[in-house]
């Protein structure tokens, strides 16, 4: 599970960035570092009931930290 937390940028405006360290302040939430379960978040818009912040989310360094870890981790088979 990959934490992330948000960053204020603006007047209602968020960044969704990773915390691999667990060390960020704040409220965070954990999202499994799938591409698929990135885009069912954003879909779902789920990150501003995961922080409990309204606004409109970047999840562009989120999106990246995504994809490096789905990149490095070994696909499943069964």
């Amino acid at each position: 599970m990959l934490r992330f937390v948000a960053i204020e940028t603006g007047p209602d405006q968020f960044e969704a960035v990773p915390d691999p360290a667990r060390r960020r302040p704040g409220r965070g939430a954990h999202l499994h570092p799938d591409p698929a379960c990135l885009a069912l978040a954003e879909r779902r818009r789920a990150f501003g009931r995961a922080l409990r912040v309204t606004g409109v989310f970047d999840t562009g360094p989120l999106a990246e930290a995504v994809a490096s870890a789905a990149v490095t981790e070994p696909e499943h088979t069964q």
